[in-house]
């Protein structure tokens, strides 16, 4: 009877233990296979992660590129509508074309008539007789009216013959009507070197693309710059679509399963798409789940080698351990072959890291930097605009800001920086402790800005203010006249029979002598407000911000017998025989809302009327001059 109860107390034991093995076993699969799952979630969403990042790197080294595309067409769009495309103001933009340097952003830039032919190329080539009508942009520019950048779909260059991406821009005739296009383009290879510096895996890839679908560059090329995409469910539904998103696809350029992160330019009419193979994403994955379920099968048929199991998850550990370290020395690695400066700073300014271009965008090696302040060396003038920033990252207003200023060089005098920041935060507490800094030396790209910020307000043949500068600055002056109650005068002046002149001595000398009077208007805009500008032809203007009737009559005088007196023989000017001017002023005051500055003009071009009427070479004020009481400077 006892044995019974043993055996019986044994059975329900073993029952048990069965029962507890069992559900343990089960409980031990079921854990393992949530856990693999969720395993394999965390290693696509990290690569998810970073190739979100990647794709709005690239979208706004995209975004940079075309922004600068657009600087050098709204210049030269603006310079065309306002000079048209005579043969002085074509070679004068030959000659500025001719003298641009050669970049890796903008290969060449062109400019077309409205019948396609080419009349200005930063091309080193004979180009009479080319014709662009049949392009795509052209025949987009000629059949819209929008003046907008249209980037086009990848061309053959007629002059080199490789893959470009084209940007345009239409410009107009005075009466509103297509005088042509204005041109920049940009090797295709200028993107597939960039993007091959990044590393997305054996089978991944880095694509640009037009929002309708065409393929602008891919790396790895393979050929398929050009490609139409449109029909894919991507692209198909993209308007549908959020601005950025992740998006999983097989491939119908090489039927490759990926991972993707698309992110659309907010700017222009682009998007990229960063991918990797789901497969080469995977694989680490697999191979590690493989040998969790081999140890986890292991523990199901025995808990006895429970200590063995112990150390099998200690060494799958040490190897995820492992893992991190070899993907934070990629992505340091992914840092020092930028060209850009990486910089680590603390919360106390001090520079934690500098990658190795600093060298190149500092002339500082980064164990030079490392634990010196991150404010050294900027300009005084920028120095607190960048403090500011960097203090509001530093107390969490923005997770991110970009800034340009100006810093020290080692071996230059000074440089203009375009950083962008971003914030880090530790990994215990989550509390920021410092920011990562990403520079470039953005000093050519200011230094273009300047010179064609310059062009844009400035006659190309005297130097002086061009007419819409002028037009500009004369309705600055007549609405702060308004403000303070001061004077504002106004000089026209007119060379006297110089189309007899151009037809007697030459353009040449015509020229030469419209330079010689822009000097002496020049010399008489003493004063910082002063401005003397080319009116239009042989018309010049000078405006005189503060100064009365008597004080203008007294520079025009000036100016008149100044001009007189340089001696410029003119056979057809008699009775002096040299060349003189007439000129017409004015002064006004706004003395009502419904005054506005045409009336000066007009004031100073009826005497001017009066000047050439009575004979030339004179002066006559208008008859509606006020007078103004008090002290005026004239």
């Amino acid at each position: 009877m006892s044995d019974h109860r043993s055996d019986f107390r044994q059975g329900r034991l073993t029952f048990w233990a069965s029962i507890f093995v069992a559900v343990a076993c089960v409980a031990i699969v079921a854990v393992s296979g949530w856990r693999e799952w969720s395993a394999r979630q965390a290693t696509l969403k990290s690569s998810e992660t970073d190739m979100a990042n990647l794709a709005r790197s690239l979208t706004q080294h995209a975004d940079d590129t075309f922004e600068l595309t657009d600087t050098v067409l709204n210049v030269l769009v603006g310079q065309l509508e306002l000079e048209g495309t005579g043969p002085a103001a074509i070679a004068k933009i030959q000659t500025f074309l001719s003298r641009r340097k050669a970049a890796n952003r903008i290969r060449a830039v062109f400019i077309y008539d409205e019948t396609g032919r080419w009349l200005a190329t930063s091309e080193p080539l004979d180009f009479a007789g080319l014709n662009n009508s049949d392009r795509d942009y052209f025949q987009h520019h000629r059949a819209v009216a929008d003046r907008g950048t249209f980037i086009g779909h990848p061309v053959r260059s007629r002059s080199g013959g490789q893959w470009i991406i084209t940007a345009s821009r239409r410009f107009n005739h005075p009466d509103g009507s297509f005088a042509g296009v204005a041109l920049t383009t940009i090797n295709v290879d200028y993107f597939l070197q960039f993007y091959g510096g990044f590393d997305v895996g054996q089978n991944g890839s880095v694509a640009l693309a037009t929002a309708d679908g065409v393929i602008l560059a891919r790396s790895p090329d393979n050929g398929y710059t050009g490609r139409d995409l449109s029909s894919t469910p991507l692209i198909r539904n993209l308007r549908e679509r959020p601005v950025a998103g992740t998006y999983y696809f097989t491939s119908p350029l090489d039927g490759v399963r990926r991972l993707s992160f698309y992110q659309r330019s907010s700017r222009y009419p682009v998007l990229v798409v960063a991918t990797e193979s789901e497969d080469d994403v995977l694989a680490p994955w697999r191979r590690a789940a493989l040998g969790r379920m081999a140890a986890v099968m292991g523990l199901a048929g025995g808990l006895a080698v429970a200590g063995l199991l112990l150390v099998h998850q200690l060494h799958q550990r040490q190897k995820m351990a492992a893992a991190l370290v070899a993907k934070e020395a990629d992505f340091r690695l992914l840092a020092e072959q930028s060209g850009d400066m990486v910089m680590r700073i603390a919360i106390d300014r001090q520079i934690l890291y500098a990658s190795p271009s600093s060298a190149q965008v500092l002339g500082w090696a980064p164990n030079e930097l490392v634990n010196t302040s991150a404010l050294a060396g900027i300009n005084p003038a920028d120095l607190a605009r960048v403090e500011q920033t960097i203090s509001a990252l530093m107390d969490g207003e923005a997770e991110e800001a970009r800034i340009a200023y100006r810093t020290r060089h080692r071996e230059k005098t000074e440089v203009w920086i375009e950083t962008a920041l971003r914030v880090t935060r530790s990994a215990q507490s989550g509390d920021i402790n410092g920011v990562v800094a990403i520079s470039r030396d953005m000093t050519e790209h200011k230094d273009l800005e300047d010179k064609l910020s310059a062009l844009a307000i400035s006659d190309g043949l005297t130097s002086l203010a061009n007419r819409r500068h002028f037009d500009e600055r004369l309705a600055a002056e007549w609405d702060r006249a308004r403000r303070e109650g001061a004077p504002l005068s106004l000089l026209l002046i007119d060379v006297d029979h110089f189309k007899s002149f151009n037809d007697q001595y030459g353009h040449q000398a015509g020229d030469a002598c419209l330079r010689s009077i822009a000097r002496v208007l020049a010399e008489q805009a003493r004063r910082p407000a002063d401005v003397a500008a080319r009116y239009g032809g042989e018309e010049f203007a000078l405006l005189l911000p503060n100064t009365d009737g008597g004080g203008c009559k007294q520079v025009g005088e000036q100016i008149r017998q100044a001009i007189q007196e340089l001696g410029i023989l003119h056979a057809f000017n008699p009775p002096s025989k040299q060349v003189t001017v007439s000129i017409g002023g004015a002064t006004h005051v706004a003395l009502t809302d419904k005054a506005d500055c045409a009336s000066l003009i007009a004031a100073a071009d009826k005497a001017l009327y009066a000047a050439k009427e009575s004979g030339r070479n004179g002066l006559v004020m208008s008859g509606q001059i006020i007078a103004w009481p008090g002290s005026i400077r004239a």
